[in-house]
């Protein structure tokens, strides 16, 4: 069976499609705050191919099936996802076991090192004197160590995010690198899969665990991702390119799910 891409997509449109295959029916699933572009891509994958997975919004599990158009929000406070809620969590429950939440979490980042760490906390050595101050941990340490699996997310790509070293680290990649990085730490082997950006998408390389070019998005060079990156990437001798959205991925993602335009912005 063939697929029917859609031709005219932009980027964001790209990156939701990608992130909707990476969900499982049945599991739970939750996103980062602010995150619009993973958001839409988790809620696609709902409405067109995992209709039993458990959306954790606001506090709540959610179900959207019924919904021909989904009403705007923005935040992780925001009150109108409580209306499609199925199950509500309780704060406490979730801080315990962040298991009961979600199986498949996706994070974004101030900064990426070769080895998939990251940080939120901020940008410079001193703590007490950032240059640039960010929401800080807010959870995602906990929830990325204990989910089965999880995903980075990033909303540019530049040497200022991808860096030799992290300032900080807020949530732990693969370690120091190497097959035993995250046991070495004591934490479970369940470290980034993926780290999505506007460029491309990059793996981990299974022995070293350091990050690996994967595709690049349509109209974007293996150089222009190099340049971008402060540190030596894995380059394989072939590069794909990012497969597209299907005509009905593009179909749901602009009638019911980003009715707004912002993923077309």
């Amino acid at each position: 069976m063939t697929r029917d891409d859609a031709k005219d997509f932009t980027t964001k449109e790209l990156i939701a499609a990608f992130i909707a295959r990476q969900v499982r029916d049945g599991e739970r699933v939750a996103v980062g705050a602010g995150l619009h572009v993973p958001r839409a891509g988790i809620l696609l994958a709902h409405l067109l191919y995992c209709p039993n997975v458990r959306l954790y919004m606001v506090m709540t599990f959610t179900n959207v099936l019924k919904e021909l158009r989904m009403e705007p929000f923005y935040t992780v406070t925001d009150f109108r996802p409580a209306k499609w809620a199925e199950a509500y969590v309780l704060h406490d429950d979730f801080q315990e076991n962040p298991r009961l939440v979600s199986n498949m979490f996706v994070v974004g980042a101030l900064q990426i090192d070769p080895y998939g760490n990251s940080n939120l906390i901020g940008v410079g050595k001193d703590y007490r004197r950032l240059t640039f101050r960010g929401p800080g941990a807010i959870g995602t340490t906990s929830m990325a160590h204990y989910v089965d699996r999880y995903y980075l997310y990033v909303q540019s790509h530049d040497r200022r995010i991808f860096v030799e070293k992290c300032d900080f680290i807020s949530t732990i990649g693969w370690g120091e690198g190497g097959p035993d990085g995250r046991r070495r730490l004591g934490l479970p082997d369940n470290g980034p899969i993926y780290c999505i950006t506007p460029l491309c998408i990059m793996d981990f390389e299974p022995q070293s665990k350091r990050m690996r070019l994967k595709s690049v998005h349509p109209g974007v060079t293996v150089d222009e991702v190099v340049r971008n990156t402060g540190f030596e990437l894995i380059i394989p001798e072939v590069v794909p390119q990012t497969e597209p959205p299907t005509v009905e991925e593009l179909r749901v993602l602009r009638e019911r799910i980003d009715v707004e335009g912002m993923l077309r912005a």
